[in-house]
């Protein structure tokens, strides 16, 4: 019997982030997969900057570094997850390109504090939108297992955000919209970290306030050359 671990898929990266697809063409099981794959990639990208944390950080309170392991351990369980469905629609991770979008960005933090307020209240915390969403459409073409994943993906995400706020409201004294965009590496925006409608009844239970929440609403970007 072999009893040798799996082969690590050899992944193809891009520099173009694909496009994500109308909700109709998800009727297609190919194009199911592939968005599929580009969570799988955003799970790995996480599970992998988690364990960056823990050594950038060092220093860090053991109990902070002790979630950080908790929570990759979380984003691991999910790529599994992931693999799996893609795998009963006919494909295996690697098969589609990939883009390092969160490792490009996350190691420009040069604090803790900015690393939560980036990876948990920003990145992380946009999925509270994003996945119901991609819950609805999976729901429309008829793939109910594709969108429970979400629904527990998102669910899940609630605590990792919660996680993030903690930290930041314990590091920073307060719990300021103001002083979470300023702890944002340049040039990112507040635009790229909620979705289109905001989840606020998620944002609460992750320990975000109703201030903090309005004042998300209403952020809109500066015109460009001021």
């Amino acid at each position: 019997m072999d009893v040798r671990p799996e082969r690590p898929p050899e992944l193809v990266v891009s520099e173009r982030a694909p496009k994500t697809p109308r909700p109709g063409a998800l009727g297609d099981p190919k194009v199911r997969a592939q968005l599929l794959h580009t969570f799988w990639f955003n799970e790995l990208q996480a599970a992998e900057l988690m364990c960056w944390a823990l050594l950038r950080f060092s220093d860090a309170e053991p109990e902070f570094r002790r979630g950080l392991v908790r929570i990759c351990k979380d984003e691991i369980r999910h790529m599994a997850l992931y693999a799996e469905h893609m795998r009963a629609l006919g494909f295996s991770p690697g098969a589609f390109p990939v883009r390092d979008w969160f490792w490009q960005r996350v190691p420009a933090c040069t604090t803790k504090v900015m690393f939560v307020a980036l990876l948990g209240m920003g990145f992380e915390a946009a999925n509270l939108e994003h996945a119901p969403r991609f819950a609805m459409w999976f729901r429309a073409v008829g793939d109910h297992a594709g969108a429970n994943l979400q629904d527990k993906v998102g669910l899940e995400e609630i605590g990792h955000v919660r996680f993030a706020t903690h930290w930041f409201k314990k590091w920073t004294k307060v719990d300021d919209f103001e002083t979470w965009m300023q702890a944002l590496p340049r040039p990112l925006s507040p635009m790229m970290m909620r979705g289109k409608t905001i989840n606020r009844d998620a944002r609460l239970a992750a320990g975000m306030s109703e201030s903090f929440i309005d004042q998300l609403v209403r952020y809109q970007p500066e015109p460009y050359g001021r």
